[in-house]
């Protein structure tokens, strides 16, 4: 099975993603939008102001939830792509952009399953597993805080990475789509013209 509709129209060159993959994306993109800013301003507010009052705690509980649920999004979406495939590339891309396009999706999948697991491992090192004062994310080793600074640190650093390449990534589907015409955006967003 494929994962793609070839019957998107006669402005369409190309084949679409199906419409799992496309919203599956478009959640995806969402959850980065919201993720990186809200990581930003937690730690800001935590770790720079030392201001740890329940903004604070919500801005945390916010985050370590939806990491948690954008990582097993991203597993599944990552499963279906490896099980019903994608459609074949843009026939007007160069070679360069093939290759690049492939790298930069890879790199994206592999660090959208990397920083939510190794978020996850730092509030487990810390421990600071509690959601909204709700529940507590299973633990995924025992504490040791100098470990989960590290962690997180890099966690926060991957994140940062993750969010420049999800730029790019944003910045080549708007040139494919404003300066060479091509058909490379309408694939994630077939109703386009």
């Amino acid at each position: 099975m494929q994962e793609y509709d070839s019957g998107t129209g006669p402005q369409q060159a190309s084949s679409a993603y199906s419409a799992a993959a496309r919203h599956m994306h478009w959640v995806t993109a969402g959850a980065i939008l919201i993720m990186v800013p809200l990581g930003l301003a937690m730690t800001y507010r935590g770790g720079t102001l030392n201001i740890w009052d329940g903004l604070t705690d919500a801005l945390y509980s916010s985050h370590k939830l939806l990491g948690f649920l954008v990582l097993w999004l991203v597993a599944g979406r990552l499963t279906y792509r490896l099980l019903r495939g994608a459609p074949p590339d843009e026939p007007t891309l160069l070679w360069w952009h093939k290759a690049g396009s492939h790298l930069l999706h890879w790199l994206l999948y592999g660090l959208l399953l990397v920083v939510p697991v190794l978020g996850w491992v730092g509030v487990s090192l810390y421990p600071s597993l509690t959601v909204f004062g709700l529940f507590d994310l299973p633990a995924l080793a025992r504490p040791n805080q100098d470990l989960a600074t590290s962690v997180l640190t890099v966690h926060g650093k991957l994140a940062i990475v993750m969010a420049l390449l999800a730029c790019a990534h944003a910045g080549a589907a708007l040139y494919h789509h404003l300066i060479r015409r091509d058909g490379v955006l309408r694939r994630m967003l077939p109703g386009l013209r």
